[in-house]
């Protein structure tokens, strides 16, 4: 049986599939200015900068396999739970790694929000539409676009959170707070 009302969201996943697009870009520039300023080190940019564009690339490729016709609810489902699994085992990863450098950054609490615990809602999310899709395509697909929208949000955050970091710490600037944090990751 195809998916019907995934016609309705094809608008939302061009614009959600294209800011996740541009996002990616300016992360990569944002990246490689931090390199010729030798601000970068493979720590920070692991912990850190990989998991954003992860999440862009995530709702790119939500965006684009979804926009894709024909679907069933059945490839809808798999692909769904594809995401979510491997979202889940990402940020499994992403735990992981924070650990494994505890020598060289603490993480604060706001690290554990925005690169942890929202990121594993949304992928968590992911996964269960993925179980909801065939009882309720139309809930499924609000709970679908919540989580893209939500991993989004988080990109964003992240890389602003880089962003402003690097101009702080270039001006000279205090690195007192939790923007303040980075620098033993980052530099």
């Amino acid at each position: 049986m195809a998916l019907a009302p995934l016609a309705d969201w094809d608008n939302f996943y061009v614009i959600t599939g294209s800011s996740a697009g541009g996002l990616t870009g300016l992360t990569f520039v944002v990246i490689a200015l931090a390199a010729d300023a030798r601000r970068l080190n493979p720590v920070g940019l692991h912990t850190f900068v990989t998991p954003t564009i992860a999440h862009f690339g995530t709702v790119l490729g939500l965006a684009a396999f979804l926009c894709v016709p024909h679907h069933t609810l059945i490839s809808a489902a798999i692909g769904l739970g594809a995401a979510g699994l491997g979202g889940a085992i990402y940020v499994g990863w992403i735990v992981v790694n924070f650990h494994h450098n505890l020598g060289q950054y603490e993480p604060v609490r706001e690290d554990w929000i925005w690169n942890v615990i929202l990121p594993g809602v949304a992928y968590g999310a992911l996964a269960a539409m993925a179980l909801l899709i065939r009882s309720s395509p139309d809930g499924a697909l609000d709970g679908v676009a919540a989580a893209s929208l939500l991993l989004l949000l988080i990109g964003v955050h992240n890389a602003w959170d880089l962003a402003v970091w690097m101009t702080l710490r270039k001006q000279g600037g205090s690195e007192g707070g939790e923007a303040g944090a980075k620098p033993r990751e980052l530099d």
